[in-house]
């Protein structure tokens, strides 16, 4: 787990600035608009996602103690753009990643993790 956390904070600091730029525009990549629990600063962080028979799953691969997955439960929400659009994110929810029934490479994906976040995609922003 230390390891995880590790690659989690790397990223954080430096491959999310890179994928930042191009990740809304390329799907499965999406980028995860949400607001700090504490500092109640804008935050945008590089995601995989799915739509899936479950809604949109993202998986949650250094655990669910990132802070964009608890920004999102705390806030009951926030924002995803993906290929170029960007929608509400409605009704976020961590379940275990074996609950999700997506098939092909978004199962395997949004199975990769112990858990998943799942959301609904409100209206168009």
């Amino acid at each position: 787990m230390r390891i995880r956390r590790s690659v989690a904070s790397f990223n954080k600091y430096v491959t999310n600035r890179i994928q930042g730029l191009w990740a809304w525009l390329v799907p499965p990549w999406a980028v995860v608009h949400h607001t700090g629990r504490l500092s109640k600063r804008a935050f945008e962080t590089p995601v995989v996602g799915f739509n899936t028979p479950e809604g949109f799953a993202i998986p949650i691969l250094y655990g669910p103690q990132s802070h964009w997955v608890k920004n999102l439960l705390a806030a009951g929400g926030g924002e995803i753009q993906r290929g170029g659009r960007r929608y509400k994110l409605v009704d976020p929810r961590v379940v275990p990643a074996s609950e999700i029934t997506a098939k092909g490479i978004a199962g395997l994906y949004t199975r990769a993790g112990d858990s998943t976040l799942v959301a609904t995609l409100g209206e168009r922003v």
